[in-house]
């Protein structure tokens, strides 16, 4: 007990420090923090830190050595790291330990997984859409290169210290080690009440992720049929996050950390967030055997960047659910930056951190349902043609109802005749295309319009009275409506 408290306590110093390890000997939830097997062997000053712990790793070793649970579970990750048997991951399955030794379970490259795609990602990583450049026709000469690198250094160096770790604080070390033991009760309980099954993938960049798979196939409930992948948001952990509700609404769940978060390894920039969701999607379809479209996928905040990158290049998913997401982030990171930082923020979000999400959106032709907090301290965004003028007021006073049986009486004040919207809508459908974004509602009358927007926000939109952060009701998880 004693040499557990020291060396947690010397896990909090410089990550230069030789990596020690700790462990609980309890056989279902035995927990190691970063394990080394040897010292670097270029660093001499590592020696007397090693001589320091000395009195501290040798009784830990031997009570390793000397207890039978332990060595079981040596026993069982030896085995199963030589042969990945059935038996051998169910039983490795009873312990949790550093995530680090637990062998891949699925592969970016195995050929099952890419034999029907068009060619795959790359080592490089997966297609991104790539932001326009900011002075378009400008020549590219030598001298305006020179003239742009001290810009460029600056913003690679915010986006790579300040920036990441505000846009992503759960892959900060100290938030991770201060969350350590309510992440490893929500693992239990996943595991022991809900019958998860842990798997690590390896993406096409290298990095692994963490995912904890519930199978609801076997069940009586038809929904099970169907599964969510569950995007998280910045702070957000599958162990504890917004798995929740569409495991008490009955359905199958794959949730996945980001890169850098718990299990996961990496850094989660956007191109490392699109890797990563790559592989979980992949696993989901070649490994747990579900099609495109039986998948839906669902996201909190910020994991709506990896949520419409996902409908974007897996286009025959069944659906998108996106609560207290966002449309871009450039207009959120400039709310909370000074004015002066403007030129910065805006380049370094659109070089290094571009979440395009409404973007990637426009080019999922499927149903997307959108959940909005009435009380949501974080996110905006701006409207299409539509919500122009009167669509816009109509809207916004629909969305100040204070009850649905409010939201009910407007809706009715303003004689929203759904058989008209709906016929306008196909019309242009027939006459333009499929393809998103519409300008829809441009040359309408304004009663046009107004019946239009509300009938889209009424059959796209969901309120949920709550904050930011507050986990969404499972009795209000449903599925988006289609056209």
């Amino acid at each position: 007990k004693h040499a557990d408290s020291i060396l947690a306590l010397v896990s909090y110093f410089p990550r230069s420090w030789p990596s020690v390890p700790v462990a609980l000997t309890s056989p279902s939830r035995a927990f190691s923090l970063p394990i080394s097997s040897s010292l670097p062997e270029t660093c001499s000053s590592c020696f007397p830190v090693f001589l320091t712990l000395f009195p501290v790793l040798s009784p830990l070793g031997i009570g390793r050595w000397t207890n039978p649970q332990y060595r079981q579970f040596i026993t069982i990750l030896e085995a199963t790291h030589r042969n990945q048997s059935a038996e051998n991951k169910r039983q490795l399955a009873n312990y949790n330990f550093d995530f680090r030794s637990w062998p891949v379970d699925f592969h970016w490259e195995e050929p099952s997984s890419r034999k029907e795609s068009r060619g795959g990602p790359s080592r490089r990583g997966v297609a991104l859409l790539r932001p326009e450049p900011l002075h378009r026709g400008t020549a590219d000469t030598l001298l305006n290169r020179v003239k742009k690198l001290p810009c460029q250094i600056t913003s690679y160096l915010v986006a790579h210290t300040l920036g990441r770790r505000m846009l992503y604080p759960g892959s900060v070390y100290l938030l991770q080690k201060a969350l350590m033991p309510v992440l490893l009760q929500g693992q239990a309980r996943l595991v022991e009440e809900c019958n998860g099954r842990r798997a690590k993938l390896l993406a096409c960049d290298g990095n692994e992720i963490d995912t904890m798979f519930v199978d609801r196939r076997g069940t009586a409930e038809p929904q099970g049929q169907k599964l969510v992948i569950c995007c998280e948001g910045n702070a957000g952990f599958y162990e504890v996050g917004c798995v929740s509700t569409p495991l008490e609404a009955g359905y199958s769940v794959l949730g996945w950390n980001h890169p850098g978060f718990a299990g996961s390894t990496g850094v989660p920039f956007p191109q490392n967030e699109a890797n990563a969701m790559d592989v979980v999607v992949q696993f989901a379809i070649h490994r747990l055997g579900f099609q495109p479209q039986d998948i839906i996928i669902y996201a909190w905040s910020i994991g709506g960047f990896t949520a419409t990158w996902a409908a974007m290049s897996y286009p025959d998913i069944s659906a998108v659910i996106l609560d207290a997401s966002f449309d871009d982030l450039v207009p959120l990171a400039l709310k909370v930056m000074p004015d002066s930082w403007r030129g910065l923020v805006t380049r370094t979000v659109r070089q290094h951190l571009n979440l395009n999400n409404a973007e990637q959106l426009c080019r999922y032709q499927g149903p997307v349902l959108l959940i909005r907090r009435t009380k949501d301290e974080i996110i905006t965004t701006t409207y299409p043609r539509v919500m122009a003028d009167e669509g816009l007021r109509v809207v916004r006073q629909w969305l100040e109802a204070s009850s649905q049986l409010e939201e009910a009486s407007i809706y009715s004040r303003w004689e929203v005749e759904e058989d008209w919207c709906l016929s306008v809508l196909r019309s242009y459908q027939a006459e333009h295309g499929p393809d998103f974004p519409w300008s829809v509602g441009e040359d309408m009358s304004a009663d046009g319009r107004r019946q239009l927007a509300l009938f889209l926000a009424q059959k796209h939109l969901q309120n949920f009275e709550a904050s930011h952060c507050t986990p969404f009701p499972a009795q209000n998880f449903q599925m988006p409506w289609h056209l």
